[in-house]
């Protein structure tokens, strides 16, 4: 007989052995107040099961457990820390102790993914059992949320693993596939098929009928590697603070609150370290930082991914022959990225030569995988197979997709498209790699500029995951549709943005190099305005990065500029560009791939500032507070995404938001350069207000450029939120 308990099935077989099979409402199991619920009312028939020889855990679903609810945490606000340390400690770790206390084994039968909450019930049960499948994973990934795994997951660790082995799966939150689990320890076998793991677990409870006791809560208990009496342990702790800071530089508060209940559980007893883990979780969960992780890393992320920018009408379509023009940078990742998705991709340059160049590539890249022994030469050679090199437009004949990736240059691109577009497939699509130049100008060319779109990638393309689609005017939704389709075909993460010059991505990043060259035009020392950008989060410095990027480039895009009449325009950055046009034209500091620019390179890749910019530029005197570099910094690139957003250049929030930290480098804790204006604190207020406030602030002192646009405005009067 089974019986259903709020969403658990309850059901016990002739040996005494009861399999509670969570079930539960909506397409996941997850930690939720129907979880709550269900865990009271099965531990109460569990206790009071007369003769019961076992307990099996299981999930009727394809994933295990999904872990804590995250739209609870999201709605949590500051100021309910203790009501959330009771629903922690109540909710949570209270059933979870007594499961692991009942007095015959349990077993946690792992059909599926088992991820933060979901692991966390597998540790208070006795063995852990994993089916052998791609689909089945486990971790506890809440640091990448913001969060700790607060339902025991970091002190059950601790005591099953040892400081050693636990700390790098709790900091970096790493997802284990069935065999690094089973290595690592946190599962004890695995079982080829989903049939076999409740048979498996029940024949376990048979063979160990007294197993009930968790190495915790027996006599003579140790950690594994010992506590901080032990040398290397102490060594470990020492060192970890400082090696978590380089890597959050102060900015992540997740990962320090990990450290504090790591070295808490190897000095207090088990049940007070499990609630100083209550705690340090109650005060993640309401700060900015995790609603801003949370918010965009997840549910914007998912929202994206799922198609909300896609048009619904157009069918689900796949590239099966790409045709790139340009076997440079930027094509030669193109083509592996396509090619290793299984498309037939046909590389396009002036001589065979250079497009061969380009293939070769790809065999780098391979290359270095098969030494890592995560590719064969078999798989090195078939994807090769699926890339032709070639200087014939001919062969681009039946492509359904052609990308242009030359360099950016209007007459230039429309001269390759004209070339190439014939050799279309009926209805095939015409893209432009382009970061900047007005998709509606370039489809000037096209003899269907409605079957013309922009596909910008990022660099390098093999790692980078963003790509952002732009529509022109006349761009259909049957071939944003299929633009959408094949980012989701090559593994990658598509925004789409309405057309303007520099689009999103571009725009919003050159508003970063602008303000670090306003900054230094000021007087300001070069190495304290790369260090501010650095402490805001932003991956490396203004500075630096316009010498990645080059003053040469900065100075031919701004000749372009001038070529379509908006040079000088808000939108473009002229500043920097006037900056990168001396530096280039004076001092010939082209940028790091042309001599040097704001810095002077070594052959070992080490790097020195200029020592002339100092005689250029720096004024001692001057004196702006810190606070300021770093607000100026950050708020530079939020306005301005707040302006595409007003101009509709954004279609989205989300598209924003998961663009500027794929495609722009948006400081992690930020959540995105829109998000963080929902969460902005400043002079006693929270939000939108707080962040037009310090807008206010930074115009009156800095400039016009800092004033708030109107959809801001807009905001604060209705007291909303941008969603």
């Amino acid at each position: 007989m089974s019986e259903s308990l709020h969403g658990f099935t309850y059901e016990r077989d002739p040996a005494g052995i009861v399999t509670i099979t969570m079930d539960m409402d909506g397409p996941v199991n997850a930690m939720n107040a129907q979880f709550r619920a269900a865990m009271v009312a099965t531990l109460d028939r569990l206790e009071n099961e007369p003769g019961l020889a076992g307990v099996v855990i299981t999930s009727a679903k394809d994933t295990f457990f999904a872990g804590g609810d995250l739209k609870d945490i999201l709605a949590a606000p500051k100021g309910e820390e203790e009501a959330q340390f009771h629903l922690i400690e109540d909710g949570v770790k209270a059933p979870l102790r007594r499961l692991e206390k009942l007095p015959v084994p349990v077993v946690a039968a792992i059909n599926g993914a088992a991820l933060g909450g979901g692991l966390e019930i597998c540790l208070a049960c006795n063995r852990r059992l994993l089916l052998d499948a791609p689909t089945a994973q486990i971790g506890l990934p809440e640091v990448t949320l913001g969060l700790l795994p607060g339902g025991g997951g970091v002190v059950r660790s601790i005591h099953l693993l040892g400081v050693e082995r636990a700390l790098p799966l709790l900091l970096e939150g790493q997802r284990l596939k069935p065999a690094q689990a089973l290595a690592c320890g946190y599962v004890d076998a695995l079982v080829a098929d989903a049939a076999g793991l409740v048979p498996a677990a029940k024949a376990w409870i048979a063979a160990n009928p007294d197993a009930s006791a968790q190495p915790w809560d027996s006599d003579g208990h140790r950690i594994p590697g010992g506590d901080l009496r032990n040398p290397a342990v102490a060594q470990i702790l020492q060192a970890a603070p400082a090696m978590t800071f380089r890597k959050t530089r102060g900015l992540l508060p997740a990962p320090e609150r990990i450290l504090s209940v790591a070295a808490e559980a190897l000095i207090v007893d088990f049940d007070t370290a499990l609630r100083v883990e209550s705690r340090e979780l109650a005060w993640l969960i309401t700060t900015p930082e995790a609603k801003n992780i949370i918010s965009t890393g997840f549910f914007q992320m998912n929202q994206i991914n799922s198609g909300a920018s896609r048009p619904t009408a157009p069918p689900r379509t796949q590239v099966k022959k790409l045709g790139i023009l340009g076997a440079g940078m930027m094509g030669q990742g193109i083509a592996y990225s396509a090619a290793a998705a299984g498309i037939d991709v046909v590389l396009k340059d002036v001589t065979r030569e250079a497009a061969e160049k380009g293939k070769a590539y790809s065999a780098t890249l391979l290359d270095k995988q098969i030494a890592r022994g995560r590719k064969t030469e078999q798989d090195k050679a078939e994807l090769l197979a699926r890339i032709t090199a070639t200087a014939d437009y001919a062969d681009l004949a039946g492509c359904d997709l052609i990308i242009e990736a030359v360099f950016e240059n209007m007459a230039l691109k429309k001269s390759v498209s004209q070339e190439a577009e014939p050799h279309l497939a009926a209805g095939g699509v015409f893209a432009s790699n382009t970061s900047t130049l007005p998709i509606t100008r370039l489809a000037e060319a096209s003899a269907a500029p409605e079957n013309f779109i922009g596909i910008h990638f990022f660099s390098p393309v093999d790692k980078m995951p963003l790509i952002e689609i732009i529509c022109g005017a006349q761009t259909s939704d049957e071939t944003l549709a299929r633009a959408f389709d094949f980012a989701r075909q090559i593994r990658k993460t598509p925004i789409v943005v309405n057309d303007s010059l520099g689009f999103f991505t571009s725009r919003v990043f050159a508003t970063y190099m602008d303000e670090g060259a306003r900054l230094l035009r000021e007087g300001l020392d070069p190495l304290l305005i790369d260090a501010m950008g650095r402490q805001v989060g932003m991956p490396v410095g203004p500075l630096t990065i316009q010498d990645e990027v080059s003053q040469e480039l900065t100075r031919k895009v701004a000749e372009t500029h001038r070529e379509l009449g908006v040079y000088g325009s808000k939108s473009d950055n002229s500043f920097n560009a006037d900056l990168a046009q001396l530096m280039v034209e004076e001092y010939g500091r082209g940028g790091r791939h042309h001599g040097g620019g704001f810095y002077e390179y070594s052959a070992d890749g080490g790097k020195t500032i200029w020592p002339q910019l100092y005689t250029l530029f720096y004024r001692s005197e001057v004196n702006v507070p810190r606070q300021d570099i770093k607000d100026r910094i950050l708020f530079r690139q939020a306005i301005e995404s707040l302006r595409c957003l007003e101009e509709n250049v954004l279609r989205s929030v989300a598209d924003g938001n998961v663009g500027s930290l794929l495609g722009i480098g948006a400081p992690a804790w930020s959540g995105g350069f829109i998000q963080v204006v929902n969460t902005w604190e400043h002079a006693g207020e929270r939000g939108p207000r707080a962040f037009l406030a310090r807008a206010r602030e930074l115009a009156a002192s800095y400039g016009e450029r800092f004033t708030a646009p109107a959809i801001l405005e807009e905001k604060v009067a209705n007291d909303a939120l941008f969603a």
